[in-house]
């Protein structure tokens, strides 16, 4: 008798893992991204082990963070093959660009396991733009006009130029000490500075080659795509800000704040977007052969209600993650297993419609100089946002800097402006030295 209840136990054990498929998930990454990824996973009931390599402190307080080299593949292999993953989650580009999806689909130990993330050929499309661009033209994809010009091609150049709209941006291919960008807004000027650059070296030889692009002007946004190949889910859409300085000004960073959805991407806008870009983006990947199982980050820009593509990343972005997948009430790991399987048009996909802002709380000098090992107080005392982890370590017990972008403090509202309200309330309770933020976030949008 008591044999046979342990049997029914047992038997009901297996039962409930063959329903709920729990696993262990390998996580790539140490940024916001990948803290935000990390604590949408943990929601799942399917994730029963979460490791982030090599992670930062807030990863640290919900996963296991493991001390491995993302680019060093064989490494990987043998923690997989060790901990019995059954999952790889790509954060950000460079192990794509390497190669790692291919690495785990040629191994014979490992080519069962889903890594989420395009094969070295898709993750081209981040990693050479020649590449992206030849995909958009080649696919009828909306983007800016270009093409590039020699010495031999100049007059082919200035025929070019009579197809474009002023004002004419005139790149020299190699590198001119950042001065080698013109933006002619007469034609004629236009043609006679190509016919300098090219025939008379203005850039010397760094002008042997020049690319003309045409000029857009508009409103940028980001959109995010989650696809198996075939099937895909268009995610909600978000904005970021780049620039240090507010008012978008000063030097580029990795991005200080975001804003999801974007207030100015109405259903017409949308429709336009899944219609004329996202549609031909997955067809166009079935097309050329090219495997992708993972996200696709597609930089637009709004100009007069026409989406155009500006670039494409091959992974989600930072701080847009923050932003993004908050947002998501459908299961995460769900979701990356029907990518997985090629099965992603078989799940839903649930989304908040409230707004989230994240701010995001920088080192003092980033992007240029800045100091590392400073320590952060307030944690403790958030309400009401989620502060996801950037640049951050565990030292003796307390949570320090370790990086240029720090903090990223996230918050839900009814709009937009409601959400941001509470980042900066929350932002007032954080301290450490020298520390920085945008008082802006959002400015543009109102």
């Amino acid at each position: 008798m008591h044999h046979n209840t342990r049997g029914v136990a047992e038997l009901y054990g297996a039962q409930r893992n063959k329903t709920t498929h729990t696993m262990t998930i390998l996580l790539l990454g140490s940024g916001g991204r990948e803290h935000a990824l990390a604590w949408k996973m943990l929601q799942s009931d399917k994730c029963s082990k979460l490791f982030v390599a090599p992670g930062n402190a807030g990863t640290a307080q919900i996963a296991t963070n493991v001390n491995l080299n993302i680019l060093d593949f064989e490494a990987i292999k043998a923690f997989v093959v060790q901990e019995k993953v059954s999952m790889v989650v790509v954060g950000p580009e460079d192990p794509l660009v390497l190669g790692i999806y291919d690495f785990f689909k040629n191994d014979s130990i490992l080519k069962d396991i889903p890594v989420i993330g395009p094969s070295k050929k898709g993750a081209q499309l981040e990693g050479s733009k020649e590449f992206a661009k030849e995909f958009l033209v080649k696919h009828n994809i909306p983007t800016a006009a270009y093409d590039s010009f020699t010495a031999e091609t100049v007059e082919k150049g200035c025929q070019f130029l009579e197809t474009l709209q002023p004002p004419y941006v005139l790149k020299a291919d190699g590198l001119a000490a950042g001065k080698g960008v013109l933006i002619i807004h007469d034609l004629a000027e236009a043609k006679e500075e190509l016919r300098n650059m090219l025939v008379h070296a203005k850039f010397g030889n760094a002008s042997a080659k020049v690319v003309i692009e045409e000029f857009l002007d508009g409103i940028e946004l980001s959109c995010f795509v989650l696809t198996d190949g075939k099937n895909y889910k268009i995610l909600p859409t978000a904005k970021d800000y780049k620039r240090i300085g507010e008012g978008d000004t000063g030097l580029n960073t990795g991005g200080m704040g975001a804003v999801s959805p974007v207030p100015f991407a109405d259903a017409i806008l949308l429709e336009k977007i899944e219609t004329r870009i996202v549609k031909p983006t997955i067809a166009g990947l079935q097309k050329d052969e090219i495997e992708y199982k993972g996200f696709v980050f597609i930089g637009l820009i709004n100009v007069k209600g026409e989406p155009i593509v500006i670039e494409y990343n091959v992974r989600m972005g930072d701080p847009e993650t923050e932003v993004v997948i908050p947002r998501l009430k459908s299961d995460l790991v769900e979701l990356f297993e029907a990518v997985g399987n090629g099965k992603l048009d078989e799940v839903s996909l649930e989304i908040d419609s409230r707004s989230a802002t994240t701010i995001m709380v920088v080192s003092g000098g980033y992007p240029e100089d800045y100091e590392k090992g400073k320590v952060i107080s307030g944690l403790e005392n958030i309400e009401d946002s989620i502060v996801f982890h950037a640049g951050t370590k565990t030292e003796n017990g307390q949570v320090v800097s370790n990086g240029g972008r720090v903090l990223a403090v996230t918050s839900f509202g009814n709009d937009f402006q409601e959400a941001i309200k509470k980042s900066y309330q929350n932002i007032d309770k954080l301290d450490f030295d020298k520390m920085y933020f945008r008082k802006d976030i959002g400015f543009d949008l109102l």
